[in-house]
């Protein structure tokens, strides 16, 4: 197995965990909506103001058990189930099945189709199997993903994923609607069985992207530049929100350069307990460490 595949593996097990149920694109933010609400009692409130309580809570709920599917273009499509908390960053279990795309064949040639995930603070981890562990990584099965490493990697881009995996939530995609400017309630839907609350609106990627990470300039500059390169310009979000005001589902959608993005998650069991356990130093490596591997491994 040449280091190539490996790295290319590894690079396809970074690109799933920024794909799970909760990682969206995130910041605070307001704009002015249609301001036909939701009611509150006999108040109706305009879809800013409703938002705004839907976001404290479902911040407020602190876990959630989290489901999905995400399509990539032609680069992957995924199912995805886990548990998330995010009171004191983001930690959680996840786990990957790979369905289709082609970074799921640079997976199967690793003889992995699921991956499972656990999230720290810092850095999140990647079981890549018992293939991997005996051809290319010296016995050890997970590969450790340091946020501060992959954003020195990865420039702008890298900065904006390390925001975004230190910080999203499931309300992430609220604020994203309020930052849009055009949200809207669409109306009152079924999900899985329950009534709930839809609004929609469509948020320029880049820039919302740029704004949350906090960056300058020339780091903006270089982000617009990497999302035009894959294509991605303005995303489609859609949420449902239960008569808790609790985001009960999710959807995004874009289009790519290699052809449609969307991804749909579904949050329950608000509060949930979450336990996340460091897998053992002496069964991991880093992907800093794989990147950097000679060309034969």
């Amino acid at each position: 197995m040449n280091s190539t595949t490996m790295r290319r593996a590894g690079l396809s097990i970074a690109v799933a965990a920024a794909l799970t149920g909760v990682a969206a694109c995130g910041s605070s933010g307001g704009g002015d909506g249609d301001e036909k609400g939701k009611k509150k009692g006999s108040v109706a409130l305009s879809p800013i103001a409703a938002l705004r309580t839907i976001q404290d809570k479902t911040d407020s709920a602190d876990s959630a058990k989290v489901e999905g599917k995400t399509v990539m273009g032609t680069k992957m499509s995924m199912d995805m189930a886990g548990s998330m908390e995010w009171s004191d960053g983001i930690t959680g279990t996840m786990t990957a099945t790979l369905t289709g795309g082609t970074q799921a064949e640079q997976m199967e040639q690793i003889g992995q189709s699921k991956i499972d995930y656990r999230y720290l603070k810092n850095g999140f981890y990647a079981n890549m199997g018992d293939k991997f562990a005996e051809q290319a990584g010296g016995g050890k099965h997970w590969i450790e993903y340091d946020y501060a490493t992959l954003a020195d990697m990865s420039g702008a881009a890298g900065d904006a994923f390390k925001d975004q995996m230190q910080n999203t939530t499931p309300n992430q995609s609220v604020k994203m609607l309020l930052a849009s400017g055009d949200v809207k309630r669409v109306g009152e839907e079924t999900v899985r069985g329950a009534k709930a609350t839809h609004y929609s609106g469509t948020v320029d990627a880049a820039d919302f992207t740029g704004k949350n990470a906090d960056l300058d300039a020339e780091q903006m500059a270089e982000l617009r530049k990497q999302f035009k390169q894959v294509g991605l310009t303005t995303q489609t979000i859609d949420i449902w929100v239960d008569a808790d005001d609790l985001l009960v589902k999710k959807a995004e959608k874009g289009k790519m350069a290699d052809g449609d993005f969307s991804q749909t998650a579904y949050y329950s069991d608000y509060g949930t307990p979450v336990s996340v356990e460091k897998p053992p130093a002496s069964d991991t490596m880093s992907f800093k460490d794989l990147m950097n591997q000679q060309p034969q491994a």
